[in-house]
């Protein structure tokens, strides 16, 4: 056996030598920094039974030598460079079980002789194979997964699939196969996961209701017709059923009660009818509740206001009648309610005003009647729409804003201030209108006197920078319901208040008087720098965009890892963004000064994961995905019980569906000793970008080093930390604070340390795989439950064809 697994050795080649160690059994080269093409000498090695190549950068074809290999048992080369067809003879490798060449640019038809083999698991996935599966695939007795999603695969699926072997994981999504989905799929019993997305499938849902196997079911985005059958409604350990954009009909079933698991239903652009049952009000785990653009009718069921956990709920463009449930209050998590394009009519509930998170509401184009509640106005709304309804009465006071101008549209009856909306006085108006003038001037006057004085103490008073504050033009947009107003927030704003400076502004500690303490970021000194080279434009345009991209970002994401925007203010000179308060402050001032002993490695590595879950939101849940572009210990701030928060998204920049990177920048993307080496020479940022600093941050971890240091002379911690590594061991880098007790769990997030920090982008791991990686590290007896013949199982099963989030 010869095993060199993730280590970090400079860019070399295989040694072709390796082919003369002919009695060589196992060969783990994973993630070693490997370039050039495979060796053909590898065919030399008869007795080899194990060959693991992945994660590095070969490049070439795969040498057909390696056919010759006939005690091969697993072969994996997943994520390299490799190109051309795979070699002919495959079907010599009779002991064949596992072979996995995902992530590579492969291409031509998969073999037909490999599918004859009695194999286990074939993981051929975002390559360029085009053509048919063989049908032959499902004749192996054993196969119990087969990923090939992100091909150019065509053809209709084996007919058989599934009848002879326990097939578990199946996903061919993003490809181009047609016809009806195989009946056989569980035959076995096994069935856990059915993802076929992006395809042309036609036909019905074959009757896979006694499939009780099943967790995820994703069909959407195919040409599948037909009612769904009960049993799949009622599936009791799926967790995600997705139908969307498909051409079903039918009624949701009552048999919907038993999904006890069920999360998400996504059933949008699709033919269903009928009412919604009562039985949906049972599932209690469900968060995502999305069935728009289809043709349900009747009311929404008293019952649904029994789903405590659900975030989004959308039932716009269908023909939904009645009124509201009364009860929706337990709807404490609901961020996003669209009803819009439906029958529904009533009154719109008070209650909905107590939706304390409720971020998009739209109820446009139905039949509403009376008042607009005043408890609106309380919520921090990013959109509200009730345009085109039958509402009357007056506005609240604090929704008769120009922002809401639109979202009364085609409401004849209501009155407010707004254009296009009736005045409210009637007759009134005329008969008071000399006394209202009257009352305006004295009142005019007094404002005057009084705003006199006021200016002359608070000029008296204040010699900083809040002269330049004038409160009459702060606009205050909030995204959570608020216990203390901007005043408050601008009295506090005293340099003995300063507790940090940022990237991109100045931080304050505010205590407010209920006693809360709040942190607040002024973006204000840029613009007079540019003042001062004469350029005032591309100055307020730099930190405009700089502030507004730290807003967009923040204010749409919730997530216990990211730091909370609370609110911000803004004037055309000053810009202010309101957080929750870290009273541990950051990870990079506690972890290099005096106080880093207090960090023990149990607080350490679950700062690390913490770190991690929130980068791994940002990268993989958010749609489109959302770069930090500038990831540092200091940038991850810690509560009162040392739970890590990612804050900072002053350079944060929202990555195109493309994936290939934001553009290149005018100012660099991140700090001295964080940054990816590849942006020299790229100026571009990804995911991989954030990937590479947050390594550095596990690096500062474990060994209590700055990123820059003068000990370092001219490298950074990076090359500082693979030095010592060669030359002196790995227990000359852990920090001597750390408790000796916890070297091997220590040792194990290291090595992710180093493999976030690869000098090739392409090997180092995603933020969801980091995260897997971290959580197995604290895991008892994870060796053991991740192998797979004698060899851990890759990270990358988990959840490998979802590209971002579907809720």
């Amino acid at each position: 056996m010869l095993n060199l697994s993730y280590n970090p050795f400079f860019p070399g080649r295989i040694p072709p030598e390796i082919g003369n160690l002919t009695n060589l059994q196992v060969l783990w080269l994973t993630q070693c920094n490997l370039v050039g093409v495979i060796p053909t000498s590898l065919g030399r090695l008869g007795k080899l039974q194990d060959l693991d190549l992945a994660l590095n950068d070969l490049y070439g074809s795969i040498p057909s030598s390696l056919t010759e290999l006939t005690s091969l048992r697993q072969i994996e080369l997943y994520n390299n460079s490799l190109s051309g067809e795979l070699p002919k003879g495959m079907g010599n490798l009779t002991n064949l079980r596992l072979i996995d060449a995902s992530m590579n640019h492969l291409t031509g038809r998969i073999p037909e002789e490999l599918c004859s083999l009695p194999l286990e698991s074939l993981n051929l996935y975002e390559n360029r194979f085009e053509g048919e599966l063989p049908a032959s695939i499902a004749d192996s007795p054993n196969l119990y997964e087969l990923r090939l999603f992100g091909n150019r695969l065509t053809g209709k699926l084996p007919e058989n699939l599934g009848r002879n072997s326990p097939l578990r994981w199946l996903d061919v999504s993003s490809n181009q196969f047609w016809g009806p989905i195989p009946a056989t799929l569980c035959d076995k019993g096994a069935l856990e996961e059915l993802l076929v997305i992006y395809n042309l499938f036609s036909g019905e849902i074959p009757s896979l209701g006694t499939c009780q196997s099943l967790t995820r079911v994703r069909l959407g985005f195919n040409r599948l017709s037909g009612e769904v059958p009960a049993g799949i409604w009622g599936l009791p350990h799926v967790y995600l059923l997705e139908l969307v954009d498909n051409s079903f009909s039918g009624s949701i079933a009552r048999t919907i009660a038993g999904a006890a698991n069920l999360s998400l239903l996504i059933l949008s652009k699709n033919n269903f009818t009928g009412t919604i049952p009562d039985e949906v009000g049972w599932l209690e785990n469900l968060v995502e509740f999305s069935a728009s653009d289809n043709k349900f009718t009747g009311s929404l069921p008293d019952s649904i206001v029994n789903l405590g956990q659900l975030g989004i709920l959308d039932f716009h463009k269908n023909k939904l009648s009645g009124e509201l449930p009364k009860g929706i209050r337990s709807w404490k998590k609901l961020n996003d309610l669209n009803l819009a394009n439906n029958e529904i009519g009533g009154r719109i509930p008070d209650e909905i005003g107590g939706l304390s998170v409720l971020n998009f509401l739209d109820l446009s184009r139905n039949r509403f009647l009376g008042k607009v509640p005043h408890g609106l106005q309380n919520l921090k709304l990013n959109q509200l729409n009730l345009s085109y309804n039958r509402l009357s009465g007056e506005l609240p006071p604090l929704l008769a804003k120009d922002m809401y101008r639109s979202s009364f549209l085609g409401n004849p009856g209501l009155c407010g201030d707004l254009k296009g909306l009736c005045d409210g006085r009637g007759e009134e108006k005329s008969v008071g209108y000399v006394w209202l003038l009257r009352t305006i001037f004295v009142v005019a006057t007094l404002v005057f006197l009084v705003g006199v004085v006021w200016f002359y103490f608070r000029y008296k008073n204040f010699q900083d920078s809040k002269r330049a504050i004038d409160k009459s033009k702060w606009t205050l947009m909030s995204f959570h319901k608020l216990g203390f107003s901007e005043d408050e927030i601008l009295n506090c704003l005293d340099e003995d208040n300063v507790i940090g400076s940022g990237s991109s502004g100045k931080v304050y500690k505010v205590v407010l008087s209920s006693g809360e303490v709040v942190a607040v970021k002024k973006i204000w000194g840029g613009v007079k720098k540019e003042v001062e080279s004469g350029d005032v434009e591309k100055g307020g345009r730099v930190q405009d965009n700089a502030f507004d991209a730290e807003v967009e970002t923040l204010g749409k994401i919730r997530h216990k890892n990211i730091v909370k925007l609370w609110c911000c203010c803004t004037t055309r000179d000053c810009k202010l963004l309101v957080y929750e308060y870290m009273p541990n402050g950051s990870l990079g001032d506690l972890l290099h000064s005096s106080k880093g002993g207090l960090l023990d490695w149990p607080t350490r590595y679950k700062i690390a994961v913490d770190a991690a879950e929130g980068l791994s939101y940002l990268h993989h849940d958010c749609v489109p995905a959302i770069v930090h572009r500038d990831v540092k210990s200091n940038n991850i701030l810690l509560d009162g019980d040392f739970g890590a928060r990612v804050a900072d998204f002053g350079v944060a920049k929202v990555v195109d569906a493309t994936g290939k990177g934001t553009k290149s920048m005018s100012v660099i993307a991140g700090s001295c000793g964080y940054i990816a080496p590849e942006y020299a020479y790229t100026l571009r940022v990804n995911e991989k970008s954030d990937i590479y600093s947050f390594g550095v941050v596990i690096l500062e971890l474990v060994t209590g080093k700055r990123p820059v240091d003068p000990e370092f002379g001219e490298k950074d911690l990076v090359k500082w930390v693979c030095t010592t590594l060669d030359q002196k061991g790995v227990d000359h880098l852990i920090d001597p604070r750390l408790d000796t007790c916890f070297k091997e769990e220590i040792c194990k997030v290291f090595n992710i340390g180093l493999m976030c920090t690869s000098p090739l982008p392409i090997h180092r791991p995603s933020m969801r795989r980091v995260v897997k990686m971290l959580q197995e590290v604290g895991t008892e007896n994870q060796t053991k439950s991740a192998k797979k013949d004698g060899k851990l199982s890759p990270y990358y099963y988990d959840d490998a064809s979802d590209h971002g989030s579907v809720v």
